[in-house]
């Protein structure tokens, strides 16, 4: 009991809805966030696809980053019913994901700052740790400070490096997400790699597992995990949507885009990430994929998903809900993390879209455009980043004393 953790809070902001539930229900309808995408500083308006985030309201100058956060944060807390003047802040961690900095506007910033009489201190939204550090003060949070980098396994690692932290007794809950707006540098960039899909109709741009993919579309968004030690979430009576059961962090240590066609260390991660949690392959019924929707991770992810699960392989349901939320960099494990958790919570299955013609290479039950329901008992996600990162989590559902309601009723499955 002391060393078991429960996801009691989640916040969410997306292309799809400013909150948890208008996102979740969105997603599970199949609808798209991703359009084109203008007011990028250098880049022609309408060139990129992305899915963005409309709506959100922010200081003159200020960067997204933090406000992102911050609305999943104050969502996360809300929903975890934790009264912040009950719990000790000593043992209260905070890991949000570190960021780029606020690069656009330093220029400004710096030409201000020089000026008598003035001071704006620039500097502080360029470190990486602005947001977690932003969090955390606003919280009052004393509790480890954790700030991972690691591409687009960041959420997922700052959620697995919070959950050791409780289980190594350094805390008793934690805050833990990441936010990710689309930059203009890391458009640029990923633009002149050629990595980023293409369409006349933006919503049919991402295909994860279809034979016709062509790249990833770069999406806006948070995501932030209240967790918490399985005992004190019980005696103060929390509802909880999942117990996290095991993971792992691998590296692939083989290139820092390319991905090792072997999938070697994708089934061993799997693998052990199954050893930790105690489970069998057959357990797991739902995986949250990477599925960017490029030629190389898409088949490289179902040869190490098939390499670990063996015949069970079979069974599994997989999705990629990158085809209506686009690819949300540093906080794609957070929001897809928490995606399954709401998968486990209501017993769906989220589709993957625009998968109109299977790649046979691809060959897992990806649910092409309509979701499923059943009612799992356990579900994974898992993340492929830049640098050769790769981190995976596994969620068993929570049932009996706190257990979450579906806020759909179980359907007969597809």
């Amino acid at each position: 009991m002391n060393d078991r953790v429960v996801i009691t809070g989640i916040g969410m902001i997306t292309s799809l809805g400013n909150d948890r539930e208008t996102t979740w229900n969105a997603v599970r309808a199949g609808h798209s966030g991703v359009r084109r995408v203008t007011g990028l500083v250098g880049i022609p308006d309408g060139m990129l696809l992305g899915a963005t985030v409309q709506g959100l309201e922010t200081e003159p100058g200020d960067t997204l980053y933090g406000p992102l956060a911050m609305r999943a944060a104050e969502e996360a807390l809300r929903d975890s019913e934790l009264n912040l003047c009950a719990v000790d802040h000593e043992r209260f961690s905070c890991g949000v994901t570190a960021n780029l900095g606020d690069t656009p506007g330093i220029a400004d910033k710096r030409t201000a700052a020089l000026r008598p009489g003035t001071f704006d201190p620039w500097w502080t939204r360029f470190l990486p740790n602005f947001t977690c550090s932003l969090i955390a003060n606003r919280f009052a949070l004393h509790g480890p400070r954790l700030c991972h980098s690691a591409a687009c396994a960041s959420g997922t690692v700052s959620t697995l490096g919070a959950y050791r932290a409780i289980q190594d007794n350094q805390c008793d809950l934690a805050l833990v997400g990441s936010a990710q707006m689309i930059h203009p540098l890391l458009a640029a960039g990923f633009h002149n790699m050629r990595v980023l899909a293409k369409h006349d109709d933006p919503t049919q741009a991402c295909r994860p597992f279809d034979i016709n993919r062509s790249g990833f579309v770069m999406g806006e968004g948070a995501a932030m995990l209240v967790l918490e030690r399985l005992n004190h979430a019980q005696k103060r009576r929390a509802p909880i949507y999942a117990e996290i059961v095991g993971g792992q962090i691998l590296c692939e240590a083989h290139h820092v885009t390319g991905l090792d066609s072997s999938s070697q260390t994708l089934y061993r991660l799997i693998d052990d990430t199954l050893r930790k949690s105690a489970l069998g392959p057959s357990s797991v019924s739902y995986i949250n994929a990477h599925g960017t929707g490029t030629k190389q991770n898409d088949a490289m992810e179902t040869r190490g998903i098939r390499a670990a699960l063996g015949q069970a392989a079979n069974s599994v349901c997989v999705s990629s809900t990158k085809s209506v939320l686009g690819h949300l960099l540093n906080a794609a494990g957070s929001v897809e993390l928490a995606i399954t958790a709401l998968a486990l919570r209501d017993g769906f299955a989220p589709p993957t879209m625009n998968l109109t013609n299977p790649d046979p290479e691809c060959d897992l039950d990806c649910l092409p455009l309509v979701g499923r329901s059943q009612k799992f008992e356990h579900a994974m996600k898992l993340s492929i980043a830049f640098g050769g990162h790769l981190a995976a989590v596994a969620l068993r559902r929570w049932s009996g004393a706190g257990e979450r309601r579906a806020s759909h009723p179980l359907q007969k499955a597809a």
